[in-house]
């Protein structure tokens, strides 16, 4: 018998005669993070499912988490591989897988199939009643409950016999790379992190941006974001990191600009360097960690004017989301700690202390003649000494 791991997908399965195309990005994805722990391993499709055949020693445990943080799974499955499936042996081995996974056998049980193989001896509702007596037959302390049982015994006849029991919850979503790339706005807030791992989990490569204000930020702060991006490479892959040097342009805006309207102004120059990053680097999108009204450059006014430097497509995936959800999905994914972490960015140091909350737009804009003068120089060298990290898991 071969051991491995049953990978199932769910929107994979509705795309039609493209559905191969997602399969093997998902099988490419499966290869990169099992290639990095320890364990031989074999990534092969299969008729609506993906299978790792695993050879030699591994830590089961350690698969199991990794393949929770591949987007596009649904569902993991500790897996018996029997390679010959005539209806003798697939019993024996059913029998034997149980005696491995369970020390116990006193607990309810109901076995389900599926049944590929249309030549097969059996049926799939004959292969329950058949392996479901036989198990019955060899354990003691077994029994049938076919409405709530303690533990379902999968057994699916396809090309060769497959045994399981055990179900662990996937990422879910689409494989990575299949929906193109975007930049995502890094600070180092509770936020963001969750947003780059929410879009990456439809499939989108991540690029990152993060903006530095020495001496107001630390060296500490930016350190923290290094980590966040690491933690949420862990889902996303590798990300390219730019930190943008952006404490010249937020002296200008402060010295030359209405103190209440200083959040939205810097926040549009955010998103005009993220923009020109982006279009450079190939993304076809930005991205952020935006709630409405969570704070004052978040309400549906703030918003709007922000969008309005932009022509590319500005992805905000928390956009409806409480603060509570928000943090809930930091602690799932282990960037809450990290976050948490009390070194100020450049957004939080220069916050304003009555910052205007419905700004327009022809306001905004009149404000930022003041600093025509020097800010498009002052744009091009941020973007020209930004520097680049490569951060992965």
């Amino acid at each position: 018998m071969v051991q491995g791991f049953l990978l199932k997908y769910a929107e994979i399965g509705i795309k039609g005669k493209n559905r191969y195309k997602f399969e093997n990005a998902l099988c490419e994805q499966l290869r990169i993070k099992l290639s990095k722990i320890d364990g031989d391993y074999n990534v092969v499709r299969g008729q609506g499912r993906i299978y790792a055949e695993a050879a030699g020693d591994f830590d089961s445990d350690e698969v199991i988490e990794t393949l929770k943080r591949v987007p596009g799974i649904s569902a993991i499955s500790p897996v018996e591989v029997v390679e010959d499936k005539s209806w003798d042996n697939v019993k024996k081995e059913a029998g034997n897988f149980i005696e491995k996974q369970y020390n116990n056998t006193d607990f309810s049980f109901k076995v389900k199939s599926k049944r590929s193989d249309k030549h097969y001896i059996y049926t799939s509702p004959e292969i329950c009643i058949e392996m479901g007596a036989y198990l019955l037959s060899r354990f003691e302390g077994l029994k049938v409950d076919v409405h709530n049982p303690d533990v379902y015994i999968w057994v699916e006849i396809r090309d060769k016999a497959y045994i399981y029991s055990k179900v662990y919850k996937g990422a879910g979503g689409m494989p990575l790379g299949t929906a193109g790339k975007a930049m995502l706005l890094l600070s180092g807030g509770i936020d963001s992190p969750v947003a780059g791992y929410m879009i990456s989990k439809r499939g989108v490569n991540l690029d990152a941006v993060y903006f530095h204000a020495p001496p107001y930020t630390s060296e500490r702060a930016r350190e923290k974001v290094v980590a966040l991006a690491k933690q949420v490479s862990r889902y996303a892959g590798r990300i390219r990191l730019f930190t943008v040097n952006f404490t010249d342009i937020q002296m200008y805006i402060y010295e030359k600009c209405p103190h209440e309207e200083l959040t939205i102004i810097m926040r549009r120059y955010m998103m005009r360097i993220a923009e020109r990053l982006a279009v450079h680097n190939k993304c076809i999108g930005l991205v952020t960690g935006e709630s409405i009204g969570q704070v004052a450059s978040q309400t549906m006014q703030s918003l709007a004017v922000t969008n309005e430097v932009c022509s590319m497509p500005v992805y905000r995936p928390l956009i409806a989301f409480d603060k509570q959800d928000i943090v809930n999905i930091a602690e799932k994914i282990g960037t809450f700690e990290t976050s948490i972490q009390p070194y100020e960015d450049c957004c939080t140091i220069f916050v304003a202390k009555h910052p205007v909350t419905k700004p327009e737009a022809e306001v905004i804009r009149n404000s930022e003649k003041k600093i025509e003068e020097k800010i498009e120089e002052m744009l091009k060298i941020a973007i020209n000494t930004a520097e680049i990290t490569e951060v992965d898991e």
